[in-house]
């Protein structure tokens, strides 16, 4: 089965950094934004608990122990 997904669940991946954190809050305008609240957890590690593709094509990934959705351009290999 193809899975689009860069990062498989149980991955551990790293959060971007707060100002990338913060830029993207600001410049993504399309579906599932960041919550102003998932800024205070740039650069934390966590794995990966479940992706998923939104119908555009994004890949988004639910992470253990933090909460939202997490747009692949949020998160990094560790």
């Amino acid at each position: 089965m193809y899975d689009p997904a860069k990062y498989p669940n149980g991955a551990l991946v790293r959060v971007a950094s707060t100002p990338d954190l913060e830029a993207f809050l600001q410049t993504w305008k399309l579906h599932h934004p960041l919550r102003p609240e998932q800024l205070q957890y740039g650069g934390q590690t966590a794995k990966v608990a479940k992706s998923m593709m939104y119908h555009g094509g994004s890949i988004l990934y639910e992470l253990e122990g933090l909460p939202g959705i997490w747009h692949e351009r949020c998160v990094e290999a560790v």
